[in-house]
């Protein structure tokens, strides 16, 4: 068993990132111990659990990292899924003179939080396609749950190579469409035969990645962006396509109607170079 206390350059939302976290049901969070128990995995991608419990304040950011193996490895991943490197004052500064000023000060210190493992991301990407969020949520905690892993009360995602031996049927069982088990299954199938390798996706830019991965049969810009938020923690992405954060956008502006792309674009010009935090950002305000 290992420990290792983490400071982080301030200002940090922990309690904001553990509520967003315990929207998933998948999620093993405890709001009033402010932790969250992580699904991750060691070098012999065997289930391995790290508590991260905070121990400070938002101005004074102070982290309790505990687990059982791969101390080196299991800290570099927590300091990735949760943005400890990266400072967010350049972030805040930036959006104080824009048009999401008041947003950002609300939600002032929220980071952008990856999911835990970049499979993890794909899978849930795709499950969630054009479904509504209670469904998909329900969808993939019946995926994981029926081939996933569950240790110590923790659930972890199943391997690729666990969903590359499946039959369609298996997930049409679940309630999957027909296309969607084509595309969990096909896509998984191309990770376990080498075909697709997702760990040479942090080298490309997002553009590569782009060009990469929407060759791949049911993956489309949406999928692609979306991992590249929550799978890579791209900063600049903005999916223009994605339902809520046109809601949002409506919202936060007092619109009548939802916004039209250009009119998405227009705004989001003053956004750059950090996008990502202003898709985050306004999704939070309509949650």
């Amino acid at each position: 068993m290992w420990k290792e206390i983490v400071s982080v350059t301030p200002p940090y939302q922990f309690d904001r990132v553990l509520e967003r976290l315990s929207l998933d049901p998948l999620n093993a969070v405890s709001l009033e111990q402010r932790e969250v128990r992580l699904p991750l995995r060691n070098q012999a991608k065997e289930p391995s659990i790290v508590t991260v419990r905070a121990a400070g304040t938002v101005d004074a950011p102070e982290f309790v990292v505990s687990g059982t193996d791969d101390q080196e490895l299991m800290m570099e991943e927590v300091k990735r899924i949760f943005g400890w490197k990266e400072s967010l004052q350049p972030v805040l500064d930036h959006f104080s003179k824009t048009s999401l000023s008041k947003l950002f000060e609300e939600h002032a210190g929220t980071p952008l939080v990856l999911d835990f493992q970049l499979y993890h991301c794909l899978m849930k990407c795709i499950i969630h396609q054009q479904l509504n969020l209670s469904f998909a949520f329900t969808l993939t905690e019946r995926f994981v749950h029926t081939f996933g892993e569950l240790k110590d009360g923790v659930w972890f995602y199943p391997l690729p190579e666990t969903i590359a031996k499946l039959d369609y049927a298996d997930l049409r069982d679940l309630q999957f469409s027909m296309r969607k088990s084509e595309y969990a299954i096909d896509t998984s199938r191309m990770i376990a035969e080498g075909i697709l390798n997702l760990d040479e996706l942090a080298s490309l830019t997002d553009e590569e990645i782009m060009q990469k991965l929407v060759k791949i049969r049911g993956i489309g810009p949406w999928t692609v962006q979306n991992v590249l938020l929550f799978g890579l923690g791209r900063p600049n992405l903005f999916p223009m396509a994605d339902i809520g954060l046109q809601n949002a956008i409506k919202r936060h502006f007092g619109l009548t109607d939802k916004p039209t792309k250009d009119e998405m674009l227009e705004m989001s010009r003053e956004w750059q170079p950090y996008l990502s935090y202003a898709s985050l950002y306004l999704w939070r305000s309509i949650e």
